[in-house]
């Protein structure tokens, strides 16, 4: 049976910046993954271009139960440092909308990157390898995997979450943490698509493809940022961001001019030219068929002239503080990532290591850290696989 210092379950952002780590200390590392490629999901992130990171990343920027634990992490390993590593290897970027960096050419730069910094530190990779089973050994683990049994000191779990199964995402670092006594925060989908009930949906059916930029809130959080109508509810920036905050039986508000005083813009409009209909005022900033399904939806459809100041306040109402039940989400079908996962209360911060089983770390996705749409969970994975590869 083969042996290692440190077997890495799990060859993606978290998983490949722990093995380069590891190997700089001369450690001998195994990484393997079940899928027959590395870094799948940065293959497809971003549009096929990788956000993969974001200028602004601060602990702030991420929601867990234990909101201080990334702290260490991420001030350890910055985005400053990832942006280096980038750079030292030649790869072109560039910085879009709130400080999300995208690589000018393929996302595959930085899986090749990665990949590179592994070969050439002597990491062996093993793909289209299943994991059957994890068993504690002496001072180490012992692995039974689909292409035999090895053994380490080290096993470190970097395998993410329940997010786009389709690309063979399972829950198989919980049922790990789980078998070694940790306990897992309840996990659900996050950075997703809301969806609507049918009657709602019926109703909205003319909008889907329309966006706006908008400021959506549920509860104190708040974005602004865009938002398009789908066939199945609603989408874009937005709305991603705000379903990491939303629950089952939540309202979220809706403001579809942010800053525009629809009632002074009504009334100016009104007194301008009383013959206009509503629509025709709102389709002035807004897409028509929005414009049309406000004054469908408020039943104020008739000229500006004949609008009371309280009917004025209700197209206000409608436009910037629309207040609406998702029914629900698309579920990981469609989730950037999973929010909740391996509780960092068995987990030591500043390695990643579990408190009650030397040797055993989890990092990335798996755990309870789950960053912003634009960058943040990649840096997560970056900072948290950094931390994990100088002590494990």
């Amino acid at each position: 049976m083969q042996s290692y210092d440190v077997v890495i379950i799990g060859a993606g952002a978290a998983g490949m910046m722990c093995a380069v780590e590891a190997a700089k200390r001369a450690r001998t590392v195994l990484i393997l993954d079940h899928a027959a490629a590395p870094g799948e999901k940065i293959r497809i992130s971003g549009g096929g271009r990788c956000n993969f990171t974001n200028i602004h990343a601060s602990p702030k920027n991420f929601i867990s139960d234990n909101p201080h634990f990334c702290i260490s992490a991420l001030s350890r390993y910055t985005q400053r440092d990832f942006i280096a590593m980038v750079e030292r290897h030649g790869i072109a970027y560039h910085e879009k909308t709130l400080g999300q960096l995208f690589c000018d050419g393929s996302a595959r730069q930085i899986i090749d990157m990665l990949v590179s910094e592994m070969q050439g530190r002597g990491v062996e990779l093993s793909l289209s390898t299943e994991v059957k089973d994890v068993r504690a050994a002496g001072e180490g683990f012992v692995l039974s995997l689909s292409t035999g049994a090895v053994a380490c000191q080290s096993l470190v779990v970097a395998c993410g979450g329940k997010s786009i199964p389709k690309m063979g995402a399972t829950g198989f670092g919980y049922a790990l943490a789980e078998q070694f006594g940790l306990a897992i925060v309840e996990t659900r989908p996050a950075l997703v698509p809301l969806t609507f009930d049918a009657g709602t949906l019926e109703q909205l059916a003319p909008l889907a493809g329309n966006a706006v930029d908008a400021d959506v809130s549920c509860g104190k959080a708040r974005f602004s940022e865009a938002m398009l109508f789908t066939h199945r509810g609603v989408s874009g920036p937005a709305i991603l961001q705000i379903s990491s905050y939303w629950r089952e039986g939540d309202e979220i508000r809706i403001a579809m001019l942010p800053g525009v005083d629809v009632t002074d813009l009504v009334r100016r409009a009104q007194r301008g030219n009383g013959r206009q209909a509503v629509q025709t005022v709102l389709a002035n900033h807004l897409p028509k068929r929005l414009a049309q399904s406000i004054a469908e939806r408020t039943g104020l459809s008739g000229n500006l002239a004949d609008l009371s100041d309280a009917q004025i306040r209700t197209v206000d109402a409608a436009v910037n503080d629309w207040r609406i039940k998702p029914a629900g989400s698309e579920g990981y079908r469609t989730a950037e990532v999973t929010l909740g996962g391996v509780d960092t209360g068995g987990l030591d911060q500043k390695t990643m290591q579990a408190r009650s089983v030397p040797g055993l770390f989890f990092i990335g996705e798996v755990v309870d850290v789950t960053g912003w749409l634009g960058g943040y969970n990649f840096q997560w994975a970056w900072s948290s696989g950094w931390v994990a590869g100088q002590v494990c």
